[in-house]
């Protein structure tokens, strides 16, 4: 089996869709001889900020000189990007080896347990150190929930997404981020939750840390990143908005629960290094172009919180899934653009057309245009901008990974 052909067995049981629960992945990893046993972990959950927080995590650890192991999803543009291993993508050769142990085992799991399975095996056979372990979906029932003792859980910022399958409160949704909370493991929680939010995570953990905000002091946030003070120790972050300083700090106190040792210097160069695509992502400061794949309530205040800068000035290209509280979304960011160009995201089925999102954005934004295309999407932009006017690409992650390459081939080549 070669990589291409076990890239399409993977993405062939998409077919089985999302199935919470534990006994699928239990019964493989049983027959896989349970690789995550020998692991340690971190564990993160929660709606927004998961990303990032794990790239600062693994970055620190890197610096830090141990074997990290970093689990994330979605992918933006490699598929390996959700399997890492000291910041190097998953070897094609090993994800097809490895494709092919999974599938003898003829147990029929969904595409996220398959992917989860083969991370442990892969991290086991590489005997990382740390593994930091993002959550798919929820908490509770979700895939990585396999694993027993992690060094640290961390909750990060609660918010309403995914409302069908975990709830249509904050409460319940932070029930479900919570099940990944195991007895006497120590909890660090993103320090601005919702109070139902926060009531929910301090009565779940017996262990609980909170970032202590008094002790944040910002000196600078612009399009170059964030630099901060936090417990008198200088921090910067490449990371760009306001709510990355908040994300950081968060990792910072991860790192001084699970117990591993780290220097200062590693935690403030890995914090300082730490890289994500498509979170406030800069393409170009000249004209200035930000990817972004912010798409629900949470990502929309932290995106427009940032488009303040710009206000009236931005020409924004965005798609959007319509399970998505798209309305919502719109009436955050689009108040700060003078234009929208609504493009449908062709990557997934959920998306919501670029007529349809058009007719929802008319609303909010005198100029809209609808879009046939990225790269007409992209062609009525720059002529809309002119190289002078901020582009905004968002909406979604599916769309930030599909447009991300022309992005770059455009203005950063």
């Amino acid at each position: 089996m070669n990589y291409n052909e076990a890239l399409s067995y993977i993405h062939s049981l998409l077919v089985f869709g999302s199935k919470p629960g534990l006994e699928r992945i239990s019964e493989l990893l049983s027959k896989l001889g349970n690789p995550q046993d020998d692991l340690k972990f971190i564990h993160v959950a929660g709606t927004n900020g998961k990303g990032s927080t794990c790239n600062m995590l693994s970055s620190v650890y890197k610096k830090a000189g141990y074997k990290v192991g970093l689990y994330t999803s979605p992918y933006i543009v490699d598929f390996r990007e959700r399997i890492q291993l000291n910041g190097e993508y998953i070897p094609k050769e090993d994800l097809a080896r490895l494709t092919k142990t999974v599938m003898e085992t003829e147990i029929e799991v969904t595409e996220f347990e398959f992917i989860t399975a083969l991370a442990f095996l892969w991290y086991s056979e590489q005997k990382c150190d740390i593994v930091i372990l993002e959550v798919g979906l929820g908490g509770r029932f979700d895939a990585t929930n396999i694993i027993k003792a992690p060094l640290c859980s961390v909750i990060m910022k609660i918010d309403y997404d995914h409302t069908a399958i975990l709830g249509d409160t904050i409460d319940k949704i932070a029930f479900e981020k919570c099940g990944i909370i195991k007895d006497d493991c120590p909890v660090v929680s993103y320090p601005l939750q919702a109070p139902a939010a926060m009531e929910v995570i301090a009565s779940s953990a017996k262990n609980l840390t909170l970032p202590d905000t008094e002790k944040i002091k910002v000196l600078d946030s612009s399009i170059k990143g964030n630099s901060f003070m936090y417990k008198d120790i200088p921090f910067k972050t490449k990371l760009i908005g306001a709510h990355q300083i908040y994300n950081a700090v968060t990792a910072i106190e991860a790192v001084a629960v699970a117990g591993l040792p780290v220097e200062a210097e590693a935690l403030t160069e890995g914090i300082g290094t730490a890289t994500v695509p498509a979170r406030l992502e800069l393409i170009s400061d000249d004209p200035i172009v930000f990817l972004d794949g912010a798409h629900n309530p949470n990502g929309a205040e932290a995106l427009s919180e940032f488009m303040k800068n710009y206000s009236g000035e931005i020409v924004a290209v965005m798609g959007m899934m319509a399970d998505k509280n798209c309305k919502g979304f719109l009436s955050e960011v689009l108040k700060y653009c003078s234009d929208v160009i609504t493009v449908t995201v062709k990557e997934n089925p959920r998306t919501i057309s670029a007529e349809d999102l058009a007719d929802l954005a008319k609303e909010f934004c005198a100029s809209v245009t609808v879009a046939e295309s990225y790269s007409k999407a992209l062609d009525i932009a720059k002529a809309k901008t002119n190289n002078k006017k901020p582009l905004f690409v968002f909406g979604s992650l599916y769309l930030a990974g599909a447009i991300r390459e022309e992005l770059i081939s455009r203005y950063n080549p």
